[in-house]
């Protein structure tokens, strides 16, 4: 499932190419998770304000037909699902839409396709990021991971009172948003911390280094363009890089790369946790 680092890889390889593009054509292809929401004739002549992201969600501002109409007039706000990918085609030949392509965004600048496979995805339009369905989907998120404001003390007040396992805390998105199984994962293993400590049972000391773990497993996945397990790519058809170095996420077997001992796997929640059970101590 594309999480904050891929998002945030779409959205840079999105919004200089998109800034002030003018939509000419909107296609809709197999119903997606919810309806668009409006009449898509509606958005033909609109420009793109700007790309932004909140958690997994992104956001097109949009303005009037006109490059002068800067004030937003609402926007669509896109999620990838769980195996969704958007792509963006500045060639004179556009492709036809295969049977994964859901919806077609075609503007002076190039063609905006969101292609996804298992359709859990979606394309909304609202007033604002605040309101209709927008709103509700993004109402109850928790802090950014590189907001000032995400802190040890943060994170160990909402850490109390939870009995749930760390891993199941952080997967939630109710306290920091973006944090996907893999990054899980890796933070918890670069922290020292066995996935399956309850919450409540995180001292200060160890959320300092969660913490820390986080924007530091995240940072670099950003630099290398997020993870590919099988079906993301950036807008210009480029793979993620992060799998590559994962200390133990899918290393079931093969050595730490800290200790040398063997790589746990466990489920929890249906999910598969990867851990080293001699470098994570509960």
């Amino acid at each position: 499932m594309p999480e904050l680092p891929e998002v945030e890889v779409t959205r840079l390889s999105l919004v200089e190419r998109l800034r002030g593009a003018r939509i000419g054509e909107v296609r809709l292809g197999k119903p997606l998770r919810w309806p668009l929401g409006v009449d898509s004739q509606s958005l033909i002549g609109r420009r793109v304000l700007d790309v932004t992201r909140r958690a997994k969600y992104l956001w097109f501002a949009l303005g009037g037909p006109n490059a002068a109409e800067a004030a937003p007039a609402g926007g669509l706000l896109v999620h990838l699902g769980m195996s969704g990918s958007l792509s963006l085609s500045v060639s004179a030949q556009i492709a036809s839409p295969g049977p994964w392509d859901h919806f077609d965004l075609l503007t002076d600048r190039g063609l905006l396709r969101l292609t996804d496979p298992r359709r859990f995805g979606a394309v909304v339009w609202a007033p604002s990021p605040t309101e209709g369905t927008a709103g509700k989907l993004l109402a109850g998120l928790g802090i950014e991971p590189f907001d000032a404001g995400f802190t040890p003390a943060f994170l160990h007040q909402r850490l109390r009172g939870r009995r749930v396992a760390i891993k199941q805390a952080l997967l939630a998105g109710d306290i920091v948003v973006g944090v996907g199984n893999i990054y899980v994962c890796e933070a918890l293993f670069l922290a020292g911390i066995d996935p399956r400590l309850r919450s409540e049972r995180l001292s200060l000391a160890r959320c300092a280094r969660l913490v820390d773990a986080v924007k530091q497993v995240l940072s670099r996945a950003l630099e290398l363009g997020g993870s590919t397990l099988r079906d993301f790519r950036d807008a210009h058809g480029a793979d993620g890089r992060f799998q590559l170095e994962a200390g133990v996420y899918g290393r079931e077997h093969r050595p730490c790369p800290a200790c040398a001992q063997p790589v746990r796997r466990v489920a929890q929640a249906q999910r598969s946790t990867y851990f080293c059970a001699t470098c994570q101590r509960r």
